[in-house]
């Protein structure tokens, strides 16, 4: 499965902001974007007007880069939120965020999606109490999402909650921290998604 295996600290360099891609490090000091918030590269502290077209491909390469999704896949992605009735901007974003990696993400199973999407790699998540090893698995509403019971006591689970603790779930899943578990209530609105993407920008941008 291809992936993107290089220095993901550039990538939000890359954008200007912080994509929150390493998890707990992006909240501290050492975090690339503190010492140095320039794009990467001998030109990156030139500023220039980007044209709509560069505007448009920033916010597609941030989405990917938040999500860590390649353009083939996000492509495909764009084709079935564009089938889907509604908003297809908001399908978009639906889609990203009811993918099993970033559900275990935003329950708290892992420090970032790229730790999440190891450990449902791993075997070691459940959805209604079935294995499911497949990153891009989308869930639905009803469905049981849990650590598998087997793989509870690990210690990776203990350093991670002790991580991930304090931080909020979204208002369309339901946390169980004690019992590793979480349900998906409802599907995501736009409103409950707090990722800094202006996806009207990638619909226009492939639209073309």
């Amino acid at each position: 499965m291809a992936r993107y295996i290089g220095p993901v600290c550039r990538l939000c360099r890359r954008e200007g902001e912080k994509l929150f891609i390493k998890g707990e490090r992006c909240m501290k000091q050492s975090c690339a974007m503190n010492k140095r918030p320039v794009a990467p590269g001998q030109h990156g502290t030139s500023r220039r007007k980007l044209s709509e077209y560069g505007q448009q491909l920033r916010e597609k390469q941030k989405a990917k880069r938040i999500y860590g999704v390649l353009e083939s896949q996000f492509h495909k992605y764009y084709e079935q939120a564009d089938r889907i009735p509604g908003i297809t901007g908001e399908n978009l974003i639906r889609l990203l965020e009811m993918r099993l990696d970033n559900v275990a993400y935003r329950l708290g199973f892992g420090r970032s999606r790229t730790e999440a999407r190891q450990v449902v790699r791993h075997n070691l998540i459940t959805v209604n109490g079935k294995r499911v090893n497949i990153p891009s698995y989308q869930v639905k509403v009803g469905d049981v999402i849990q650590v598998a019971e087997k793989s509870k006591n690990l210690t990776r689970f203990k350093d991670i909650l002790d991580v991930s603790v304090g931080r909020s779930v979204p208002e369309w899943l339901t946390a169980d921290p004690d019992n590793l578990r979480g349900t998906v209530s409802s599907k995501p609105t736009r409103e409950q998604v707090m990722i800094p993407v202006r996806e009207t920008l990638i619909i226009e941008l492939y639209s073309k």
